[in-house]
């Protein structure tokens, strides 16, 4: 058996590692692929033996300041021969210097650990089947109404990194549905939903407080007109946990979001629904 060799992966291939993702179970968007290649086309690796990929690894470079790793995937019947270890590595040299985040299962901690990430806070997947609102809330408008520079200075609270480019085409790719809610002109809450391999996923989902992020899934939820859904909550936020119960939402399985260094502090009492484990 050859070597294995890494690559880049092109924009058009970077379906590959979302299609392996969706296997493992971590059900995707279906338009994923095209968005997240937007912030660095250059940050999805593939390992092939052959011409066949085994392997796929991504760490998507938002500044000089930060980089987020995901899709670290060995195919079953390549794993613990090494290849993982190759790709973990192509991974973090092309972050550099860069502080580095992912969402890890929590079974492989020790492991991250070990390679010098240490843990920030759980999230939690919860999903379920929730019904439509019979009446929307009135003071919901849609997000694409907002000036993006309000919304990426929100982000700019929940989130390491300016991801201007990527926001612009999360909240603009067809099938996304956002949603926001001002308060006295101020921008209080904001989300997207997204439709994926089963149901659809809200994220992110921004707000002030329990009662606006609420009002955004109500709207949301109208929109898609119910359905299966699923939000991807941080652990230690007790009012974003309170609100998926309040929807009959169930856990689905945690991962441990992790950072190899310091980043600037963020508002994770805002966060309701994270945006991607993928990219953060």
């Amino acid at each position: 058996m050859s070597d294995l060799e890494i690559r880049n992966l092109r924009p058009e291939e970077i379906a590959i590692a979302v299609d392996w993702a969706a296997a493992e179970g971590w059900n995707p968007g279906l338009s994923d692929a095209a968005c997240f290649a937007i912030p660095d086309a250059k940050g999805f690796f593939v390992g092939e033996i052959d011409g066949e990929p085994v392997a796929t690894v991504s760490c998507v470079n938002y500044d000089d300041r930060f980089a987020f790793l995901g899709f670290y995937i060995v195919r079953s019947g390549f794993r613990d021969r090494g290849h993982g270890l190759r790709m973990w590595n192509a991974a973090i040299a092309h972050a550099g210097a860069r502080v580095i985040g992912l969402d890890g299962v929590v079974a492989q901690q020790d492991n991250y650990r070990k390679s010098g990430f240490q843990l920030a806070h759980a999230n939690v997947r919860y999903g379920g089947f929730v019904a439509a609102p019979s009446r929307p809330p009135a003071d919901v408008v849609a997000l694409d109404t907002i000036p993006l520079a309000l919304v990426e200075a929100d982000d700019a609270t929940v989130f390491p990194a300016p991801r201007s480019a990527f926001l612009r085409a999360w909240i603009g790719t067809s099938g996304h549905v956002g949603r926001a809610l001002l308060r006295d002109g101020k921008l209080a809450a904001w989300g997207v939903i997204r439709p994926c391999r089963i149901g659809r996923k809200i994220g992110p989902l921004v707000a002030d407080d329990r009662a606006a992020a609420e009002a955004i899934v109500q709207a949301l939820l109208e929109s898609a007109n119910g359905g299966e859904i699923f939000l991807d909550v941080p652990a230690v936020n007790r009012e974003a946990i309170a609100l998926v119960e309040s929807l009959g939402l169930k856990p689905v399985f945690e991962t441990a979001r992790m950072y190899t260094g310091p980043i600037a502090p963020l508002r994770t009492d805002r966060v309701f629904g994270v945006t991607s484990f993928e990219l953060g």
